[in-house]
């Protein structure tokens, strides 16, 4: 097949952020696939118009838009806005078999619906988050034109494409909810890079760089720093868990609309460069240390339940991949799982003392960190192998082709 892939935040691991979409374009290759992915290059800088590159056998298309977390609502709309209508152009011109459309934001299904009409071919379409539910819920989308004009766009993308993937399985009942057939359903979750993360790194610990942190126990956060996220959370569990045991160090790892915040909160509690450490965000591949130092790590929500109840973090699967705890503070689809196998924590969101409580009593208890990693191993090797997901969704975009267009 040549397949055209819309992804407006596409990742390479030399880059910070999920990869999701890079790994299972890559294993497309492999397959004997011909993959053209069309994306945004979101760094500043003097370039303007598209450039491509080859990442893995991947043709990039890259259009410069810049983005990032701390951007506000109305000018991340606008970078959607006019990532869509460039792409739909760009994605049209270069022909193909299947148009492969993976959200968010949603407005990427405008270019996959223009490209698949254009050339009359079969658009699958994959739901990373509930979009446009998440955004209204958080207040992101309030006038009731746009409203009805995102959840229109969510129908339509839904009843226009041949076949709909969804990453958990909470989304595909929501999906089937709104009136698409569960034969035109597959969930196919975000999956765990056991080739990235598995092995220890051959470079220095950070246990060994810094000195604050040497045998300590550390609790980790690699993320955005975003509204929902609620890192804020961590700061105060951080000052329960001092009460109980000073010498445990949190570290959080990521950029987002929140960090400044979040620093000014662990400064003004006194735990800032103590017991509380921040580092900007990094590439995967450097990320490898830090998460095969970490004794937690940490999956953080906040706000309405829509927000996480199916949450697919891909600090989730990179923790399993890495053989470590997973503490939740929600009680969605992926921290049922980590707990349900021996490998997480449901912490409480709201009382910080139970939590705290919680949370050392599990640093303390040596048989379960022992008996974590083959667990998570496991679990990941089953359920979540990067490899065994991609065939999946080689088979569902063959059969979407071998539909009539």
């Amino acid at each position: 097949m040549r397949v055209v892939y819309l992804h407006q935040y596409f990742n390479t691991p030399s880059m910070a952020g999920g990869t999701r979409s890079y790994e299972m374009a890559r294993r497309l290759v492999a397959a004997g696939h011909e993959v053209d992915l069309v994306t945004t290059w979101r760094e500043p800088g003097a370039r303007r118009d598209w450039f491509t590159t080859e990442e893995a056998g991947i043709r990039v298309h890259w259009l410069p838009v810049p983005y990032s977390n701390s951007m506000s609502y109305r000018e991340r709309i606008l970078a959607f806005l006019r990532f869509a209508m460039e792409s739909a152009r760009k994605a049209a011109s270069l022909g193909g078999d299947v148009v492969f459309a993976t959200s968010t934001p949603l407005t990427i299904a405008l270019p996959g619906i223009y490209a698949a009409w254009r050339g009359r071919i079969p658009l699958v379409f994959e739901v990373r988050d509930m979009w446009p539910a998440v955004p209204i819920a958080i207040g992101a989308i309030r006038n009731p034109l746009l409203v009805w004009a995102a959840r229109s766009l969510e129908r339509f993308t839904y009843r226009y494409s041949k076949h709909v993937v969804a990453l958990a399985p909470g989304m595909a009942d929501d999906i089937a909810a709104s009136g698409v057939p569960r034969e035109k359903l597959t969930v196919i979750p975000n999956g765990c890079d056991l080739d990235v993360f598995a092995a220890r790194p051959a470079i220095r610990s950070p246990r060994e760089e810094h000195g604050w942190l040497g045998g300590r126990r550390l609790v980790l956060y690699a993320g955005a720093l975003g509204r929902a996220n609620g890192v804020g959370y961590l700061v105060r569990l951080a000052q329960e868990v001092g009460r109980l045991d000073g010498e445990v160090r949190f570290v959080v790892i990521g950029e987002g609309a929140e960090k400044d915040a979040i620093r000014e909160s662990a400064r003004t509690a006194g735990l800032l460069d103590r017991t509380f450490f921040m580092l900007d965000a990094m590439p995967k591949r450097e990320l490898v240390g830090w998460l095969h130092a970490a004794d937690v790590i940490t999956a953080l929500f906040t706000g309405p339940r829509v927000i996480w109840k199916d949450a697919v973090q891909n600090k989730f699967f990179d923790a399993l991949a890495a053989g470590k705890p997973i503490a939740n503070n929600f009680d969605g689809w992926q921290s049922r799982v980590a707990r349900d196998a021996g490998v997480g924590l449901i912490l409480d969101p709201q009382d910080l003392a139970a939590a705290a409580r919680q949370l050392v009593d599990a640093l303390r208890d040596e048989p379960w960190l022992r008996a974590v990693p083959e667990r998570a191993r496991g679990l990941a090797q089953s359920q979540f192998e990067r490899g065994l997901l991609a065939s999946r969704l080689e088979r569902v975009l063959v059969a979407a082709v071998g539909q009539p267009a």
